[in-house]
């Protein structure tokens, strides 16, 4: 007999875990879908609270992951594995992906309950107005069928839960929000940022926006939260509940319900769909250990697997009606894949403040938002930039085990103390392409036989002249900041820069007004398939300069509040 529930959300992670959250406290009996294995909060599989010395192998992976294939972009991304983390990413011979060799793609995934909820890097940024009018203004892409005013409600709503800590800076590119205390800059950090505010216009440096609790609040220790303690291990997984994640936060808020039900350990094959109802009917999935298939029904389906994730569903959930994949009678499901880009990153030592120090590990960076999102004379680009940025301690001296060295003389070095330096590394964004795309391999599956997902995507002429211009531009910064011994490192205009590499991918199953060029409406909602909605990553239609995952979180909770209406209606 088939299992039956008013809503099945497939995926475990950020928008995964909002979606659960808010229809269960709605009433809705509701199936939370995980290919991945099940993770208790707090796990066992945490490393947060071992010393450097209890780690396996002193933190660096067996060799048995030096293996060709094992981990493969996670070794291009981090340069080497640690066993601190490792078990919370995908392995990609054991869940391989397609690319044509000359345009590698870098998918970074986390098969288990919540995610990448446990890695995410927990810079919580609002969206601006223009960053949903650009591509209208501009004409590249899908024109978003929502503003900022559609989602300012959301962004408040879900930040109060998540809890984001930030100061309310003033700048319309990067609205402020409902935030606890922010952490503190360093004096350097702060001595930069009165620079460039004295010399600068338009560009401002502000300590980052973190989903980490600086205090807890009522909402947060409902769910176990506790403050955040400083210490930097936020991707070993947090003991304390103080980052924000579906495990520590959305995932127990859906359990106190009791409306909640979680699989884990089944990969979505498809969603399944009525062709005399015209309605998704529920979710096959495939066992990971036994690979057989099952199905659960449900009246309304909200895929939330990540967006490629998403995609790969999409485009395997083929019948009668749609025989190139559910919901795709536009043609548009698995096109405008996007990520965001670097390119350029600069640092130089800042003198003076030799009687400063540091105290604790400060978990989010600083940032400066994007400036540029007028089109100007002085540059041959559109759209813009911001800057992930940090100066909060002083160099280290010592080898840390990294040069060569021993006896005295490493012993005088390690008890030097090194400047300051301030860093700063471009985020920029990546304009919508139709022909950056993902589709089904023709010819080749996974061990589960589900087709394996063919990426398609590059950076492009427009990305380009942005990287010339943030160096540029960053060379100015340095020189304001007062550094010294400074250095700029860009990407060479030969070189491929690899899609994917910030984490940030987007774009796949884009929200548009019009059927005939979008897969999802204003609300997230598919044209073709009333009861299916797509909130992760897969619905953004361009991807500004901001991490996108508080974006993310507002979609879900506003797609989730309309579609609980349309159950209770009975239109669903």
């Amino acid at each position: 007999m088939t299992e039956e529930f008013d809503v099945i959300v497939v995926g475990s992670g950020i928008t995964g875990g909002w979606a659960a959250k808010e229809f269960c406290e709605k009433g809705f009996k509701t199936l939370v879908i995980e290919r991945g294995r099940h993770l208790d909060h707090p796990s066992s599989e945490y490393t947060d609270m071992q010393a450097p010395w209890q780690l396996d192998n002193r933190n660096m992976a067996p060799e048995a992951y030096d293996d060709e294939g094992r981990y493969a972009m996670l070794k291009a991304k981090k340069g080497k594995l640690k066993t601190d983390t490792i078990q919370f990413f995908a392995d990609d011979k054991e869940h391989p992906y397609s690319y044509p060799e000359d345009k590698p793609f870098m998918w970074t995934r986390g098969y288990h309950l919540g995610g990448r909820s446990i890695t995410w890097g927990r810079q919580s940024l609002r969206w601006g107005p223009k960053d949903f009018e650009a591509n209208a203004k501009d004409g590249h892409g899908v024109p978003w069928p929502i503003g900022y005013k559609d989602l300012e409600p959301w962004y408040n709503y879900v930040e109060s839960f998540v809890g984001i800590s930030a100061n309310k800076d003033g700048i319309d590119a990067l609205p402020d929000g409902d935030f606890l205390k922010p952490f503190e800059m360093s004096c350097v950090e702060q001595h930069v940022a009165k620079n460039m505010e004295r010399a600068f216009k338009d560009r401002r440096l502000i300590i980052g926006r973190a989903a980490n609790l600086t205090e807890a609040k009522t909402q947060h220790t409902e769910v176990g939260r506790s403050p955040c303690q400083a210490r930097a291990y936020c991707q070993r997984g947090c003991t304390f509940g103080a980052y924000f994640s579906s495990l520590s936060a959305t995932l127990p808020a859906a359990k106190k319900t009791q409306n909640l039900s979680i699989l884990t350990d089944s990969i979505a094959y498809s969603v399944d769909y009525d062709e005399h109802k015209g309605k998704a009917s529920g979710v096959t999935v495939i066992d990971a250990k036994t690979k057989q298939k099952r199905q659960y029904k449900a009246r309304v389906i909200f895929l939330c697997a990540s967006a490629l994730g998403s995609v790969q569903i999409l485009l395997n959930s083929k019948s009668q009606t749609f025989p190139n994949g559910i919901a795709n009678s536009s043609g548009a499901v698995g096109h405008y894949i996007m990520d965001h880009i670097t390119g350029t990153i600069g640092f130089g030592d800042v003198p003076g403040f030799e009687h400063k120090y540091s105290y604790g590990r400060r978990p989010i960076a600083t940032y400066i938002p994007n400036y540029r999102h007028e089109p100007s004379e002085q540059v041959d680009f559109v759209r813009g930039y911001g800057y992930q940025a940090t100066a909060q301690s002083r160099k280290m001296t010592g080898t840390t085990a990294k040069s060569v060295g021993i006896g005295a003389a490493v012993k005088a070095k390690a008890n030097k103390i090194g400047q300051w330096q301030f860093k700063a590394l471009m985020y920029g964004e990546m304009l919508p392409y139709y022909d950056n795309y993902a589709s089904l391999h023709p010819t080749k599956k996974d061990q589960w036989g589900i087709p394996l997902l063919h990426i398609d995507a590059e950076v492009k002429e427009n990305e380009r002249k942005m990287i010339v211009q943030a160096a540029k531009d960053l060379k100015e910064i340095l020189a304001v900041a007062g550094c010294e011994n400074t250095t700029i490192r860009e990407v060479p205009a030969d070189r491929h820069i690899v899609v994917g590499n910030r984490t940030h991918e987007m774009g796949g199953a884009v929200m548009g007004s019009d059927p005939k060029t979008s897969v999802l409406n204003k609300w997230a909602q598919s044209h073709d398939v009333a009861n299916l909605f797509v909130t992760d990553g897969a619905c953004m239609s361009s991807c500004a300069t901001q991490n996108p995952s508080l974006t993310y979180m507002a979609i879900t909770a506003r797609a989730a509040d309309y579609a609980a209406k349309l159950l209770n209606q009975g239109t669903l």
